[in-house]
Formats: structure tokens, C-alpha cells, sequence
């Protein structure tokens, strides 16, 4: 049962059918053959405890966070400042690709959407210097995959709702390792550009002066992400209101640098609308579908499965995190964590790990999804915003990153304390 339900899945996905509705499809299947649970009270109790938990209405929040920034400008004052800072580096712009999408990831706390803002604006840049192309788009992509790790995260609230993990130590253990990452992103263009001095292009011409004047650009993400993350440890506001004081402070920028108009607003709340659908539509499929094989005892089975290979807590690990890596391939990286998390996680909990530490796993193999073909979304969303050449461009420059986020698992799996050490000495 288990391998035909899986098969299933991969077939839906091959077909290009909607991910919610192919997990929504598969948890009918089930649940009509296997489950002893009414259909109708199945599908009535997911979709009403889904749609009103309140952790989950931190999404709509941070993605509306994220569109009022993207919409009124604040991405190209904040990657102008930030060239004038790093471009001097072997590797230029590239550099500033990273650290852009680290600064911007945090506040917009999208994979995605990071790459769309921080690609959008620096596009231009490839012919204007004389960038290594490939190599430049996956600084892009990669670096996008920053805005899942570097707190506050959907994805972790995602994560939090389903394991009943404390969110706040999730965004406290996603700190280290997404400046740890960030560093060994920027090492990766630093010795690529020693290697073939040709790939970083010309430099920008900076000045101190340029520099102390483009330095309020940077300060919208930074007040931004200081009011969400600052309420949470204050003790002022939940991780859901935290999200929506963010707003408040997003908006409040906003019409002081007088950048808000009725066009903007209805720009705004149409791409708020349009992610969070998108988004609810997977959460709500998938929670179906967990429902459904909760009760007709998959994770027992898989659980009982894992137990009679008498792997060690290590080997265990190591079998999840291959199996992440190979299906990441080939789905999406929400609908995935959703439909998977609460299969892994109590095999990870019960080997010995800790659910936090997990969680901060689970989103580092969810960005490693995000760059491996044929399914990697952030491979489509800078070939979609280049408009020319080819996929395969964006793949290959896309390449040493993905050997660099392995060397980041690793490092966590080595050395639980780069997640832990922050939560545990703030506990």
C-alpha cells in the first residue's frame, strides 16, 4: 500500500497536476479504501482546523510583509547600498547577490520570493560588467534559497504548526547556520574567482562617501526584521503577531518614503492573495492526506519498517536525508516538507534527535530541493526573470552550491551546536 501510494504521487507530479489537488486526490483514495473515518468528517475537520490555526495565519502575514517591500522599492535602494559595501571583493556583484538575498530573506521569509526581488534587480548587471552568466544566476538561486533558513521563515512555521515545535526556537536555531551558509556561499564565488579571475567581471567603482550615503537603504529589512524577531524574544507578541506588527512596520516606511499609491496597494493585496492561496491550498491537501495515513497506520508501518533495518541513529539519518535529497528532485519544496514531516520526524525523534534541530535540517535539504533539477523552482524562477538563453545555464552555475549546502549538512549533522547553541543559551 505504501509503495502504491507513492507511485501514485510520483505519477501525479509526472502528469503536472496541481500539487494540492493531487494530494487532496490521493488522500480521497485512501481514506475511501483504507480508512475507517468518515469522508465527510475528514474533509470538513482539515479544512476548518487548517484554514483557523492561528500559527498558520503568520503566512498571509509574511507573504504581505514581503509584497509591500518588493512593491514600493525597498529591494534596489537596499542592493544599491549593499554593492557599495562588498563589490570590492574578488567576484563583485555576485557577492552582493548573496548578502542581498541573506538581508532580504530574513524579512520576506520566501525562497522564492528572495530570488524574484534580488534577481529582478540585478539582472542588469551581468553584460554592464562582464559577469561569468552562469556563475551570476546561481548566486541568485542559491542565495534565494536563504529566504526559507534565515528566520522568520514560512517554511518553519510550517514545520512548528505540524510537529508542535516551539517556532521561536526554530527562528533562534535558523540564525547561525544561515550566516554560517551566507559565508561559505560567498567563499564559493571568492575561490571560483580566484581560480578564473575573468568570471567577476569589473569592479564598481565605490567611495566612502557613496557608501555612508547609500547606508539608509539597508535600514527598512533591518528595522523590519528587528520589530518581528525583537517582539518575539521581548515577549511582546507571538510569532503570528509578531508577523503582523511587520506589517505595521513595512506600511509605516512605506508612506513616510511616500511610495504608496492605490495602484501599488492593489498590486500589494493581489500578489498576497495569489501566494496564500497557492500556499493553503498544499497545507490544506497535505493535512488531509497526513490525516488519512495517520489513521490507517502508515507511519507505524514505515516506523516498524525502519526498526527492522537495525540502523543505527546516524545510518537512520543518513537513509531520510538521502531520501530527501532524491525526492526533492522531483517535487515542490512546501508540498513535500508538508507531506513528509510527519512521517520523518517521530523516526528522527525517536532515534535519539532533537526536533528543533530537525526542523532546521529539514529546511536545509528543502533548499537543497529548491537548486536540484529537473524540479528545482528557484533553476525556473531565474530563468524566468533572464528571459533568454538557456536552462542549463542556470544549472550549471547553480552546481557549486549545491556541493556547498551538502558541506552544510554535513557541518549540522557533525555539529548539532551550530542550530542549538543559540536556542540553548537563550532557553
Amino acid at each position: 500500500m505504501t509503495l502504491v501510494a507513492m507511485l501514485v504521487l510520483i505519477v501525479i507530479l509526472v502528469l503536472a497536476i496541481p500539487v494540492a489537488a493531487g494530494l487532496g486526490w490521493l488522500g480521497l483514495v485512501l481514506n475511501q479504501f483504507y480508512s475507517p473515518i468518515s469522508l465527510i468528517v475528514t474533509t470538513g475537520e482539515v479544512t476548518w482546523s487548517t484554514t483557523t490555526s492561528f500559527i498558520l495565519v503568520a503566512v498571509p502575514f509574511y507573504v504581505l510583509m514581503g509584497e509591500i517591500m518588493l512593491r514600493t522599492g525597498m529591494a534596489e535602494r537596499m542592493y544599491a547600498a549593499i554593492a557599495q559595501w562588498v563589490s570590492w571583493l574578488p567576484g563583485g556583484l555576485m557577492h552582493s547577490n548573496v548578502v542581498a538575498c541573506a538581508v532580504w530573506g530574513a524579512p520576506s521569509g520566501s525562497s522564492v520570493a528572495t530570488a524574484v526581488t534580488v534577481g529582478t534587480v540585478a539582472m542588469g548587471e551581468i553584460k554592464k560588467h562582464n559577469y561569468n552568466e552562469p556563475l551570476f544566476l546561481g548566486t541568485i538561486a542559491a542565495g534565494g534559497t536563504l529566504g526559507i533558513l534565515i528566520p522568520p521563515s514560512i517554511n518553519m512555521v510550517v514545520y512548528g504548526a505540524m510537529t508542535d515545535t516551539s517556532i521561536p526556537k526554530l527562528y533562534l536555531a535558523g540564525f547561525i547556520p544561515g550566516f554560517v551558509l551566507s559565508i561559505l556561499f560567498m567563499l564559493t564565488v571568492l575561490f571560483a574567482c580566484i581560480w578564473r579571475p575573468e568570471w567577476g567581471g569589473t569592479h564598481v567603482e565605490t567611495s566612502w562617501d557613496a557608501r555612508i550615503r547609500t547606508l539608509p537603504g539597508l535600514l527598512p529589512p533591518l528595522v523590519i526584521l528587528a520589530a518581528v524577531i525583537g517582539s518575539i524574544y521581548i515577549g511582546w507578541a507571538t510569532a503570528t503577531e509578531a508577523a503582523a506588527l511587520g506589517i505595521l512596520a513595512a506600511f509605516a516606511y512605506a508612506a513616510y518614503e511616500r511610495s504608496l499609491s492605490w495602484k501599488v496597494m492593489g498590486e500589494i493585496f493581489e500578489g498576497t492573495a495569489r501566494t496564500t492561496g497557492m500556499i493553503m491550498a498544499i497545507v490544506i491537501g497535505a493535512y488531509f492526506l497526513n490525516v488519512v495515513i495517520t489513521t490507517i497506520g502508515l507511519p507505524n508501518q514505515i516506523g516498524t519498517l525502519v526498526k527492522s533495518l537495525d540502523l543505527s541513529p546516524l545510518g537512520t539519518l543518513m537513509l531520510i536525508i538521502v531520501f530527501y535529497i532524491i525526492l526533492g528532485m522531483f517535487m515542490e519544496t512546501l508540498s513535500m516538507m508538508v507531506a513528509t514531516i510527519p512521517i520523518t520526524t517521530p523516526i528522527v525523534v525517536a532515534a535519539g534527535y532533537d526536533p528543533v534541530w530537525y526542523g532546521i535540517l529539514v529546511v536545509l535539504l528543502m533548499e537543497t530541493a529548491l537548486l536540484t533539477p529537473p524540479v528545482g523552482m528557484n533553476l525556473f524562477v531565474v530563468q524566468g526573470i533572464r528571459e533568454r538563453g538557456d536552462l542549463n545555464d542556470v544549472i550549471i552555475g547553480t552546481a557549486p552550491f549545491i556541493i556547498t549546502l551538502f558541506l552544510m549538512i554535513g557541518l549540522i549533522v557533525a555539529y548539532p551546536g551550530i542550530a542549538m547553541w543559540l536556542p540553548n543559551f537563550l532557553n
